[in-house]
């Protein structure tokens, strides 16, 4: 494939005006199909070799080239593809993250298209988890995903989230937020928690030692009546999960690119309609 990828890449200036050698998707699509293998193998050697596909060179000054292999050998599990969880998985595969698991029993239905990034009117009645199949294919060839309709429980976690580097709550119930935090815990992997209702929200990063999320919901699993959970009574308008999606995502990038600082041991949470961004520190004691 080395030779491939050195014969089919190209040298161009980046809007900068620097010189660097890119590979154009066209091109990755051609040489994946002559050497029968994905797309992904493709992307995942030419960065080996310093080729950048060219879907990513507006990464390039924020996220370097080493970084971008890193996160093309990546997975990431994202439980929950609705509202918060589409938003996400869009974001990852845009970025280049090169393995998502997406765990997701539910069915697309009419109410989604207000706030679910992978919904439309041709996916009414379609799987989530299987749509993101699709959806993310259109988006980013480079990228693999694997979907599980399933509904997450004790007895299924582990074994689907196995193989994961980070895992993305974004589910609508407390229950299965403990579950996925247990099997966290036990496979020692970071979670990247979020929530929201109507115009507010919230989010933090778990690793396995952290106390971790009863500091938000106290050591109940129980979920309450259903139509009495606040996204029920609040609604859940498109900004609040596009917004916590993004932070979310961020948390992803920063665990597996080992930079910056997380928001761990730290709620934030988040007011659009006033404009606040507050964070809530949680002592030892907590």
């Amino acid at each position: 494939m080395q030779n491939l990828l050195q014969s089919r890449s190209k040298k161009i200036s980046d809007p900068a005006g620097r010189e660097v050698e890119i590979l154009e998707d066209s091109q990755a699509l051609k040489i994946a199909a002559e050497s029968g293998c994905s797309v992904h193998d493709v992307y995942v050697e030419a960065l080996s070799l310093g080729i950048y596909p060219y879907r990513y060179i507006r990464n390039r000054e924020t996220i370097s080239g080493e970084e971008q292999l890193r996160l093309s050998k990546s997975c990431v599990a994202v439980v929950g593809a609705g509202g918060l969880g589409g938003q996400v998985i869009l974001l990852l595969a845009r970025v280049g993250v090169g393995h998502i698991v997406v765990v997701d029993y539910d069915r697309f239905d009419e109410t989604n298209l207000n706030r679910q990034a992978l919904s439309s009117q041709k996916a009414i009645g379609k799987s989530k988890s299987e749509e993101a199949v699709m959806v993310v294919g259109s988006i980013n060839p480079g990228v693999l995903i694997t979907p599980h309709q399933v509904k997450i429980d004790p007895s299924n976690a582990r074994e689907v989230l196995k193989g994961s580097d980070v895992i993305v709550d974004a589910l609508d119930n407390i229950p299965a937020r403990f579950t996925i935090e247990d099997a966290s815990k036990f496979m020692g992997l970071p979670l990247v928690h979020g929530a929201l209702a109507g115009l507010e929200g919230q989010l933090m990063t778990v690793f396995p030692d952290d106390p971790g999320i009863k500091r938000l919901y106290g050591n109940s699993a129980a979920g309450g009546e259903k139509s009495k959970r606040p996204e029920a009574v609040l609604g859940v308008p498109v900004l609040m999960p596009s917004f916590i999606a993004t932070l979310q995502a961020t948390e992803v990038l920063k665990i597996i690119l080992k930079r910056g600082r997380l928001f761990r041991n730290v709620m934030v949470h988040v007011d659009l309609e006033s404009g606040k961004m507050n964070e809530f520190t949680f002592g030892d004691s907590d």
